[in-house]
């Protein structure tokens, strides 16, 4: 029996906020860069992601930082945890 306890964490993304046009959302660019296993390039690629903004306190161009919730909506699974 294991008497300690497992604590899952949550997953944090960084990135851009790149819209703020809609009610209590953001739309966040997050960039990664990693080699490309035959090329040895360098390579970005970016996603984006929906994130719930409780007070509609950030801003376009804004670095944000965003974790893993519970769904808002059909694509909404993030909300905002901190500006930059």
């Amino acid at each position: 029996m294991e008497t300690a306890k497992t604590r899952k964490f949550k997953k944090r993304l960084e990135g851009v906020v790149t819209s703020d046009k809609a009610d209590k959302t953001i739309v966040v660019k997050v960039e990664r860069r990693f080699k490309h296993p035959k090329y040895s390039k360098f390579v970005f690629k970016s996603a984006k992601y929906s994130a719930h903004d409780e007070k509609n306190e950030a801003k376009v161009g804004e670095r944000v930082t965003i974790v893993e919730s519970r769904p808002y909506s059909k694509t909404k699974t993030w909300e905002l945890f901190k500006q930059s």
